[in-house]
């Protein structure tokens, strides 16, 4: 079971990234799936979570309205479009998976990880 996040990279503030994560060795379309990240220094957080169907998600407040979590269960992947990119956006995000349906903020309630992807904002 792999989660593999792409993507990331080096981007002016105001600037879009769109991240990937490619899920393999068994199926995910009934699994959550969720982003987190990390900056330096500090704890993991919660970012944006997606429901099985793709009908339901949920954002962390710090994020609404710049970021949108979507997927495609026939290619297995979740996405993070990143738009309005602030400095303090930069962090290693991780995808993650979660085999209820249900999206959820809390990273304990995640059964699978990736490796995570860095992202930098410049200012």
């Amino acid at each position: 079971v792999q989660l593999q996040a792409s993507g990331g990279g080096l981007v002016q503030a105001g600037g879009s990234l769109r991240l990937s994560c490619a899920a393999s060795g068994r199926t995910f379309s009934n699994d959550a799936m969720g982003w987190f990240r990390q900056a330096p220094g500090k704890e993991r957080e919660f970012v944006a979570s997606i429901g099985w169907s793709g009908r339901s998600t949920y954002y962390a407040d710090s994020v609404k309205g710049r970021f949108t979590i979507s997927r495609d269960n026939a290619k297995n992947t979740v996405y993070l479009q990143m738009n309005s990119l602030k400095s303090e956006d930069t962090a290693v995000y991780y995808c993650a998976a979660r085999r209820s349906g249900v999206i959820d903020g809390d990273q304990r309630r995640y059964d699978y990880w990736g490796q995570g992807t860095q992202v930098t904002v410049s200012s």
